[in-house]
């Protein structure tokens, strides 16, 4: 089977005449990293090292004319100069040790006795125990490595050295110039790195200033051929916001307040693309910095949130279902009992199971606090006035449990699908759906124990949703709404019946943030009917404004409470509840308002019903025709009237 190896008599390889001048990873190491510095150090060029390692082979060699590094001022004794090595009786102090080079003043050169070139001074440090040390060179690498060196690498050494020693003043003078280009390429670098700090700090420290005429109309201009540049325009808003939290301090002189408005304005409606119209109301509406938060928050969709259908199911048991389906959910809030907020979902969350079934409605948060601050109870008669889609009156129905009468009503045809479709599918049997204009309501039905009117508006709280009403909206807009809503207002009171025994209260909701659309409607219900205002019922919600410009408010409209998008993470709202005192309506708004003062007799007892004046009409419509009439027939038509006077005496 062949010869077995015998250990034993196995022949040691030892490593190659290469390998046995290798070392440890540390020492090899050591001899291609550059020294640690040393604080007060100066920092040896390439020369300088060559130079400092051929003194280190002279003084090996011991050659004519070469010495041994001395003391700290770099002399050695007259009788030490000259020897090749140590006597007894100098041994002990003249001992070589480990050299540090101090830092030289300038470009300090000494020349010894002999002649020889010497930079700066060398200190020595003496041992404690006296002995010697060998001479390690700023790679780390010690004199007695070149006793194993090759004698290739002796030769070539040696032919550096020689080249080296005839060019030595040429290389000081080499080595003063590469010294010169270091420092001054440190300065450059040192210069380099401040500049970055040294900008940012002087564009902190530089003040505002506004733009002339002349680059105002230049970005006209250029923004006409070309996109504006939207991180310029960022800064700029930025720092016209320092400056008017700071008016006093920072304001430019001779520069009024109102041009730092105007420049502001002008760069917001760039930066958010909003119409001057609509920044001009959000302006007077938040103070500038909430303003730039409510405009950020219009850039960010709103959290998707789900209703449970307490009809069907339980918020328990919906979540369950739907986590189970790959749903990441978590409740709304303290608030609601019903609302759960979906982070991200695996699946539609318009089409699963659970939501054909009917047990949840994609409903907005802002959405839910009307129902809740109407408060329906079990076995009264309700109006939604402005029901579609259908969300709000699902909730209501679920709050009564199907009891009582809901009417849900709607002037759009086509709206009504969808609350028919949504009542059906959640299990509401409780709901009636009318197709009337609410101006005319009280005509048709009253006597309702609460109504609830989420009025049509200019959608300025849902701009994340409809971000066409930046630009799309003016003041005509604004106060056709208010018109509208007004009329609506006046007709919800109107179909209340003051002397219901758990009720008579009007919800009157917007998703609007305008002050002509909320307060200033409010304002003139509370003028115009026998109504005052309540408490919501709910416990978050900013107060309505008392005073806005140059207008003041009824006090009570503190009650009211507003909802933003950058406090609540809610779509804007606002919300306000009357309370109905009296069915009569003052004697004062009689004559001004017929039509909105007609009201079911059966329904609302105490209201005073009065046929509008129709012979002011026709007499109107006479004087018309006389006008068209040619004058001899008109005089002929008046002397026939005043013969018939008489007679009818």
């Amino acid at each position: 089977m062949g010869r077995k190896l015998d250990p034993t008599r196995k022949e040691k390889r030892g490593p190659g005449r290469k390998a046995r001048k290798q070392r440890g990873a540390e020492v090899e190491l050591a001899r291609f990293l550059p020294p640690e510095p040393e604080t007060g150090k100066k920092k040896l060029s390439s020369h300088g090292r060559k130079r400092a390692a051929k003194r280190r082979l002279g003084a090996g060699s011991g050659p004519a004319g070469r010495r041994p590094l001395g003391g700290g001022g770099g002399r050695e004794p007259t009788a030490a100069r000259g020897r090749s090595g140590f006597s007894d009786g100098n041994s002990k102090w003249l001992a070589p040790a480990k050299a540090k080079k101090t830092q030289p003043k300038g470009n300090h050169v000494e020349l010894s006795s002999d002649g020889e070139v010497e930079e700066g001074s060398w200190e020595m440090e003496e041992e404690e125990d006296g002995s010697s040390e060998e001479m390690v060179d700023d790679y780390g690498a010690s004199s007695s490595e070149e006793e194993e060196l090759l004698p290739i690498e002796k030769a070539a050494l040696k032919q550096k050295s020689d080249r080296e020693g005839l060019s030595e003043d040429d290389s000081e003078e080499e080595e003063e110039e590469e010294e010169a280009e270091e420092a001054s390429k440190q300065k450059m670098g040192q210069k380099e790195e401040e500049g970055p700090d040294v900008q940012l700090n002087l564009d902190i420290d530089e003040q505002f200033k506004l733009p002339t005429s002349e680059e105002i109309e230049k970005e006209d201009i250029l923004f006409i051929s070309e996109p504006p540049d939207l991180h310029v325009i960022h800064q700029r808003i930025q720092g016209n916001m320092e400056v008017l939290q700071d008016f006093v301090a920072k304001r430019e002189e001779g520069r009024s307040r109102q041009e730092y408005l105007a420049l502001l304005r002008r760069d917001m409606a760039a930066y958010y693309s909003y119409s001057d119209f609509l920044l001009t109301k959000l302006m007077d509406i938040f103070p500038l910095p909430e303003l730039i938060n409510f405009l950020e928050a219009n850039e960010v969709p709103r959290p998707v949130t789900i209703r449970t259908n307490t009809l069907k199911t339980r918020r328990r048991d919906l979540a369950q279902a739907l986590i189970n389906r790959g749903v990441n959910l978590d409740p709304l809030g303290k608030w609601s009992k019903t609302g759960l907020v979906i982070y991200d979902s695996t699946v539609p969350i318009g089409a699963t199971p659970e939501y054909l079934a009917g047990h949840y409605m994609l409903q907005g948060a802002s959405s839910l606090l009307p129902v809740m601050a109407l408060a329906p109870q079990e076995n009264e008669r309700i109006l939604d006035m402005c029901c579609a889609p259908g969300g709000k009156t699902s909730y209501i129905a679920q709050l009564m449990k199907n009891t009582g009468m809901i009417l849900a009503n709607d002037s759009s045809a086509e709206r009504l699908r969808s609350v028919v479709g949504n009542l059906h599918r959640l299990g509401v049997t409780n709901a009636v759906v009318s197709n009337c204009d609410g101006r005319q309501f009280p005509k048709v039905l009253g006597g309702f124990d609460r109504v609830l009117l989420d009025a049509p508006c200019s959608g300025t709280g849902v701009i994340s949703k409809d971000p066409a009403v930046k630009t799309n909206k003016d003041e005509k807009d604004i106060l056709r709404c208010a018109h509208l809503q007004k009329e609506l207002i006046l007709s919800a009171i109107d179909s209340v019946n003051a002397a219901s025994e758990t009720g008579g209260y009007i919800v009157y909701c917007t998703c609007s943030i305008m002050v002509e659309e909320n307060e200033w409607v409010v304002d003139y219900a509370l003028k115009k009917r026998n109504v005052r205002l309540v408490a919501t019922g709910l416990d978050f919600g900013k107060e309505g404004f008392t005073r806005f410009k140059d207008r003041r408010f009824h006090p009570s409209l503190k009650s009211t409470r507003r909802f933003y998008p950058h406090t609540h993470n809610m779509d804007g709202f606002f919300i306000a509840k009357f309370k109905k005192f009296s069915n009569a309506i003052p004697q004062a708004q009689k004559d001004e308002e017929p039509a909105a003062e007609e009201a079911a007799p059966s329904a609302v007892p105490d209201t005073v019903v009065e046929p509008p004046p129709k012979k002011k009409k026709l007499e109107g419509s006479k004087a018309d025709k006389e006008q068209k009439l040619p004058q001899p027939a008109l005089k002929k038509k008046r002397s026939l009237q005043a013969q018939r006077r008489p007679l009818k005496a």
